[in-house]
């Protein structure tokens, strides 16, 4: 089992940047697959990025993501990271980190295991 807790959301001003970082407890961090999502005021759950177990080598971003935001994992510290660049107004939501207990994980969230609470991110124009 693994807890996660999510940190480093914010008010920024568009065009800035964050970064978010998940801190996972438990053992064998480097044994899940982990996911970034995220959930605006009356919308549906979206898949913002995810990576492989081991050292990462397989990353995946949504779509109005792509090329601004990087996913990374620190096994050593037992933290998922996401970097944000280039926010934008609708980026705001809530940002949530989710661990699976496989090789790599899917862009749903019925493909994860465990979810932590969640960061706001919120982006002015």
């Amino acid at each position: 089992q693994v807890q996660l807790v999510e940190s480093g959301g914010g008010l920024v001003q568009a065009g800035g940047s964050l970064r978010l970082s998940c801190a996972a407890s438990g053992r064998s961090f480097d044994s899940y697959s982990m996911g970034w999502f995220r959930q605006a005021p009356g919308k549906e759950r979206e898949f913002v990025a995810n990576i492989s177990w081991k050292s990462g080598e397989v990353t995946v971003y949504g779509h109005s993501v792509q090329g601004r935001f990087t996913i990374s994992r620190d096994n050593a510290k037992n933290t998922l990271y996401l970097q944000m660049n280039d926010l934008k107004p609708e980026d705001t939501a809530v940002y949530y980190c989710a661990a699976a207990q496989a090789l790599y994980s899917g862009t749903q969230g019925h493909d994860y295991d465990y979810w932590g609470q969640g960061t706001q991110v919120t982006v002015s124009s």
